[in-house]
């Protein structure tokens, strides 16, 4: 059976879900999940079309990502996470999970900072919200990381480990910092980023869903970092 199971949240990528599934090469497109959040714009159609299992997983980024994982497989030794917008490079996904298949890493994460970048792909303010809380991970534990990319892979043992809990946009930074906490292998890998095919992004697409993003991985830091479990 497949070892790798992808997880991509969606909410409304109608324009982009079916061509992000598609380009997944054959030999990791055993177990594709599209965990949706309420989608009403045909997304869960199109994706059931291009070959994913489709997942209602309520609303909140982070609950359709653990969701999604605890819908892997049995098989599955590798988590892998990526958006559904097309930005992430889903035929480059070798990069972040062979690494994990192969026993050499625990945790693996596509860098975008480090990484080619389409022209307007990331504002500035997403460039330095990475630096900034990478720069705060490295204080407390040790591991500076340059992003919060979503395209990410993670051995199932240590993601069940790192009992996550966030629910919201802040599930990024919580996985990143318990890992570290951890002291789990980790590896950053610089990997190109495109800008979304379709749709308006939910984070970087207007003021009020920056702000809110951001409130929530603000508060997730701070509530991770203080709390020593």
């Amino acid at each position: 059976m497949e070892p790798v199971t992808l997880v991509i949240p969606v909410f409304n990528e109608a324009e982009s879900i079916g061509a992000v599934v598609r380009e997944i090469p054959a030999e990791y497109r055993g177990d594709i999940i599209v965990a949706d959040g309420g989608s009403r714009d045909g997304t869960q159609q199109i994706a059931a079309a291009a070959g994913a299992r489709v997942l209602d997983a309520g609303r909140g980024y982070g609950r359709a990502c653990a969701m999604g994982a605890a819908a892997a497989l049995p098989s599955s030794r590798v988590i892998v996470f990526m958006d559904g917008d097309g930005a992430d490079r889903g035929d480059l996904i070798a990069r972040i999970a062979d690494p994990v298949l192969a026993g050499a890493q625990d945790f693996v994460l596509a860098s975008r900072t480090e990484g080619a970048r389409d022209p307007g792909a990331m504002l500035w303010h997403q460039v330095l919200a990475g630096r900034m809380a990478g720069f705060g991970m490295g204080a407390l534990y040790g591991k500076r990381y340059t992003d919060m990319c979503a395209f990410r892979a993670i051995s199932r043992t240590a993601l069940d480990s790192l009992a996550l809990r966030e629910m919201t946009y802040g599930w990024n930074i919580e996985m990143q910092m318990r890992a570290a906490r951890a002291h789990l292998r980790i590896l950053e890998v610089p990997m190109p980023y495109r800008c979304r095919a379709g749709g308006q992004s939910k984070v970087a697409g207007s003021l009020q869903g920056t702000m809110k993003a951001g409130t929530k991985i603000v508060s997730t830091f701070l509530r991770v970092a203080a709390d020593r479990r």
